[in-house]
């Protein structure tokens, strides 16, 4: 059984999985003021929650977009479980060909996405990660991992827009009756929700018009369900990418 951790701007994720098998998720709130132990009793009291020994493990890994925390968790998974923890990075052996200007720079988010979407999915592929940040990746037909875009994220434009005005509030991201709001919270809501739907919509086109093909379009992260429903465009929502990507990354490297 492993432990995989994805640390990103907002949240972590965790997942544990055994052979293929995806046995549990679970999500905390990135905080870089919190220690090593403190992480630790975290993730034990999930692993306990989901009727799972710490000590049931035979190793973990770890991708991180903050790098100030990676050996914080890191520090925490040895602890609790007693392996060595695997981390998504240079010198790990991945199978994706990265056609970018300097390979290293590409995060560890982006390489276990486009690992598990290229093991699952048809290529060419889109792949659109909505986190902190809205990532999108492109792979072609080869399987090759061309690039792509990063775009802010939806609670980011949106806490931009409330915290530099000063009669918008702050809102909920529940779904607008119409697109045409008729007060001012539903024309915040149908802003937000339909522009970053009409965004995507717009970026697929543009990538499939370069490519000159078609394109399965994967969508992750946590705000995919909030957005992917209102885009015009077939979009697969799949929450488990990342961690499917970890998965497949592990057993490449054990």
């Amino acid at each position: 059984m492993i432990l995989a951790v994805d640390i990103g701007n907002s949240n972590i994720v965790l997942g544990c999985f055994e052979d293929e098998k995806i046995l549990f998720i679970e999500r905390l709130s990135t905080n870089q003021n919190s220690t090593a132990l403190e992480y630790t009793i975290l993730i034990k009291n999930i692993l306990e929650l989901n009727s799972l020994s710490h000590q049931a493990f035979d190793g973990a890994i770890i991708s991180s977009v903050v790098p100030s925390l990676t050996h914080t968790l890191q520090d925490a998974v040895t602890r609790l479980t007693g392996k060595q923890v695997m981390i998504v990075g240079p010198g790990i052996k991945t199978g994706l060909k990265i056609m970018l200007d300097n390979p290293a720079q590409l995060g560890s988010d982006r390489v276990a996405d486009a690992v598990a979407a290229i093991h699952d999915y048809p290529c060419p592929l889109i792949i659109i990660d909505m986190g902190t940040a809205t990532t999108v990746s492109a792979v072609d037909r080869n399987r090759n991992f061309l690039g792509g875009m990063i775009i802010p994220g939806l609670r980011v434009s949106l806490e931009s827009l409330t915290m530099r005005t000063s009669q918008l509030p702050k809102i909920s991201l529940d779904p607008p009756k119409k697109v045409i709001g008729s007060n001012t919270i539903d024309c915040m809501r149908s802003g937000i929700i339909y522009s970053t739907a009409s965004s995507i919509d717009g970026v697929i086109e543009r990538i499939e018009e370069e490519l000159g093909e078609p394109c399965t379009v994967i969508s992750t992260g946590g705000l995919s369900k909030t957005i992917i429903p209102y885009c015009r465009h077939k979009i697969i929502i799949d929450d488990l990418l990342l961690l499917k990507g970890l998965m497949i990354i592990y057993n490449k490297n054990a």
